[in-house]
């Protein structure tokens, strides 16, 4: 067993899980979201990119520019809720939270690509 796959993996499995744990619930209800589960699923996003870094295949890049996506959509997503209750302040607006939820959706779609890539490396490595 390759523990640098092991830890590899358990990144993006983590990303995936945390940004799911995040989206779910009602688009507009900020009850719903959780900001420690968001800026939980931030942070290993950006440690599963980084772990990414190291992968010189055609499938690594692959891997590389999804994670960077995901990574693209929760920092402006973190920057608008920091923007909202910091800048203009009065909590989250619905227009705002829901803001925040798509494109924390467009980071887990991007998170699936992640997964589906790893599984798919996986099975071609098993042959």
């Amino acid at each position: 067993m390759n523990l640098e796959k092991v830890v590899f993996s358990f990144f993006i499995v983590l990303a995936l899980t945390l940004n799911f744990g995040f989206f779910l619930g009602d688009i507009d209800n900020p009850l719903h979201h959780n900001i420690y589960e968001f800026f939980a699923a931030l942070v290993v996003s950006l440690a599963a990119t980084i772990l990414k870094f190291g992968d010189r295949s055609s499938m690594g890049t692959l891997l590389l520019a999804s994670s960077l996506v995901a990574d693209l959509q929760l920092i402006v997503a973190a920057i608008i809720w920091g923007f909202a209750t910091e800048a203009v302040g009065g909590g989250l607006a619905t227009e705002t939270i829901t803001s925040i939820v798509s494109l924390s959706g467009g980071a887990l779609l991007a998170n699936l690509v992640s997964v589906t890539l790893l599984l798919i490396e996986t099975a071609i490595l098993r042959r």
